[in-house]
Protein backbone atom coordinates (compact mmCIF):
# COMPACT_ATOMS: atom_id res chain seq x y z
CA UNK A 1 0.00 0.00 0.00
CA UNK A 2 1.33 3.18 -1.13
CA UNK A 3 -0.84 6.39 -0.52
CA UNK A 4 -0.40 10.38 -0.79
CA UNK A 5 -2.52 13.05 -0.88
CA UNK A 6 -2.73 16.77 -0.08
CA UNK A 7 -2.37 17.37 3.17
CA UNK A 8 -5.97 19.52 3.10
CA UNK A 9 -7.92 16.14 2.23
CA UNK A 10 -7.22 14.75 5.57
CA UNK A 11 -10.37 13.82 7.93
CA UNK A 12 -10.55 16.64 10.45
CA UNK A 13 -10.40 16.14 14.03
CA UNK A 14 -13.20 16.00 15.48
CA UNK A 15 -14.56 16.94 19.23
CA UNK A 16 -13.28 14.18 21.81
CA UNK A 17 -11.59 12.38 18.99
CA UNK A 18 -8.46 13.20 21.07
CA UNK A 19 -9.51 12.23 24.14
CA UNK A 20 -8.11 9.51 26.45
CA UNK A 21 -10.95 8.27 28.76
CA UNK A 22 -10.79 5.13 26.46
CA UNK A 23 -7.45 4.04 26.16
CA UNK A 24 -6.49 2.79 22.83
CA UNK A 25 -2.91 3.44 22.91
CA UNK A 26 -2.84 0.92 25.36
CA UNK A 27 -4.36 -1.54 22.60
CA UNK A 28 -1.93 -0.19 20.36
CA UNK A 29 1.18 -0.71 22.87
CA UNK A 30 -0.31 -4.34 22.87
CA UNK A 31 0.04 -5.14 19.27
CA UNK A 32 2.53 -3.08 17.77
CA UNK A 33 5.74 -0.73 18.75
CA UNK A 34 4.86 3.42 17.74
CA UNK A 35 7.44 5.66 16.91
CA UNK A 36 7.50 9.13 15.88
CA UNK A 37 10.25 10.11 13.12
CA UNK A 38 10.75 13.90 11.54
CA UNK A 39 12.90 15.26 8.54
CA UNK A 40 14.58 18.02 6.94
CA UNK A 41 14.41 18.76 3.87
CA UNK A 42 17.19 21.78 4.51
CA UNK A 43 19.66 18.82 5.29
CA UNK A 44 18.05 16.10 4.25
CA UNK A 45 18.21 14.51 7.67
CA UNK A 46 15.95 11.94 8.75
CA UNK A 47 15.61 11.84 12.53
CA UNK A 48 14.46 8.23 14.26
CA UNK A 49 13.93 7.29 17.58
CA UNK A 50 15.60 4.34 19.26
CA UNK A 51 13.51 1.71 18.14
CA UNK A 52 12.92 2.70 14.80
CA UNK A 53 17.13 3.38 14.10
CA UNK A 54 17.48 -0.29 15.58
CA UNK A 55 14.93 -1.92 13.14
CA UNK A 56 16.35 -0.33 10.10
CA UNK A 57 19.69 -1.58 11.20
CA UNK A 58 21.03 2.06 11.55
CA UNK A 59 24.09 2.62 14.00
CA UNK A 60 22.97 6.60 14.94
CA UNK A 61 19.16 8.11 14.50
CA UNK A 62 19.80 10.27 11.93
CA UNK A 63 19.81 9.27 8.60
CA UNK A 64 19.56 10.26 5.11
CA UNK A 65 16.43 8.43 2.91
CA UNK A 66 18.42 6.16 1.32
CA UNK A 67 19.75 4.54 3.89
CA UNK A 68 16.44 4.95 5.54
CA UNK A 69 15.04 2.59 2.60
CA UNK A 70 18.02 0.26 1.66
CA UNK A 71 16.58 -2.69 4.29
CA UNK A 72 13.41 -2.72 2.93
CA UNK A 73 11.97 -5.36 0.68
CA UNK A 74 13.13 -4.75 -2.52
CA UNK A 75 9.99 -4.74 -4.65
CA UNK A 76 9.14 -1.92 -2.18
CA UNK A 77 11.90 0.44 -2.24
CA UNK A 78 11.20 2.20 -5.45
CA UNK A 79 7.71 2.88 -4.36
CA UNK A 80 8.73 4.74 -0.80
CA UNK A 81 10.86 6.28 -3.09
CA UNK A 82 9.11 8.44 -5.17
CA UNK A 83 6.51 8.38 -2.13
CA UNK A 84 8.52 10.88 -0.12
CA UNK A 85 9.75 12.58 -3.42
CA UNK A 86 6.33 13.63 -4.17
CA UNK A 87 5.84 14.78 -0.56
CA UNK A 88 9.14 17.24 -0.85
CA UNK A 89 7.35 18.74 -3.88
CA UNK A 90 4.29 19.36 -2.09
CA UNK A 91 2.29 19.55 0.94
CA UNK A 92 1.02 15.91 1.90
CA UNK A 93 -0.01 13.22 3.54
CA UNK A 94 1.01 9.90 3.32
CA UNK A 95 1.37 5.86 4.35
CA UNK A 96 3.28 3.07 2.96
CA UNK A 97 3.87 -0.19 4.56
CA UNK A 98 6.25 -3.00 3.51
CA UNK A 99 9.10 -5.47 5.64
CA UNK A 100 11.85 -4.73 6.61
CA UNK A 101 14.72 -7.39 5.57
CA UNK A 102 17.39 -7.67 8.67
CA UNK A 103 20.85 -8.94 8.37
CA UNK A 104 20.13 -12.03 10.00
CA UNK A 105 17.02 -12.90 7.63
CA UNK A 106 14.31 -11.66 10.36
CA UNK A 107 11.33 -9.93 8.63
CA UNK A 108 9.65 -7.10 10.44
CA UNK A 109 6.12 -5.53 9.00
CA UNK A 110 6.38 -1.88 8.73
CA UNK A 111 3.67 1.27 8.66
CA UNK A 112 4.56 4.65 8.03
CA UNK A 113 1.82 7.06 8.25
CA UNK A 114 3.37 10.78 7.67
CA UNK A 115 3.09 14.65 6.44
CA UNK A 116 4.90 16.79 4.77
CA UNK A 117 4.58 20.91 5.07
CA UNK A 118 6.12 24.47 4.64
CA UNK A 119 7.19 24.04 1.09
CA UNK A 120 6.80 27.65 0.50
CA UNK A 121 10.70 28.09 -0.55
CA UNK A 122 12.82 26.27 -2.19
CA UNK A 123 14.68 23.31 -0.21
CA UNK A 124 12.76 24.46 2.85
CA UNK A 125 10.13 22.43 4.59
CA UNK A 126 9.87 19.00 7.09
CA UNK A 127 8.17 16.07 7.11
CA UNK A 128 7.02 14.25 10.14
CA UNK A 129 5.69 11.04 10.65
CA UNK A 130 4.69 7.75 12.83
CA UNK A 131 6.68 4.11 12.30
CA UNK A 132 4.32 1.09 13.26
CA UNK A 133 5.81 -1.96 14.20
CA UNK A 134 2.92 -4.63 14.67
CA UNK A 135 3.98 -7.61 17.34
CA UNK A 136 3.73 -10.32 14.91
CA UNK A 137 6.14 -13.03 13.13
CA UNK A 138 5.99 -13.23 9.52
CA UNK A 139 5.99 -16.47 7.93
CA UNK A 140 9.63 -17.87 7.89
CA UNK A 141 10.58 -15.19 10.00
CA UNK A 142 12.28 -15.99 13.52
CA UNK A 143 11.80 -12.93 15.52
CA UNK A 144 9.35 -11.01 16.47
CA UNK A 145 9.91 -6.99 18.11
CA UNK A 146 9.37 -7.79 21.65
CA UNK A 147 8.40 -5.60 24.73
CA UNK A 148 11.46 -3.58 26.22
Amino acid sequence: MFKIAKANTAMPLMPGSLNDNNRNHEMLAQFSVSEAWAGDFSTGVIRLGEWSSMLHGLSAPECGLLNLIRCYDTKDRSHVLELFEQAATRCSSFCFSTTIIMPNGFRQPLFCMGESNGLEEKYSGSMAGVFIFPRFKLEGANQITSWR
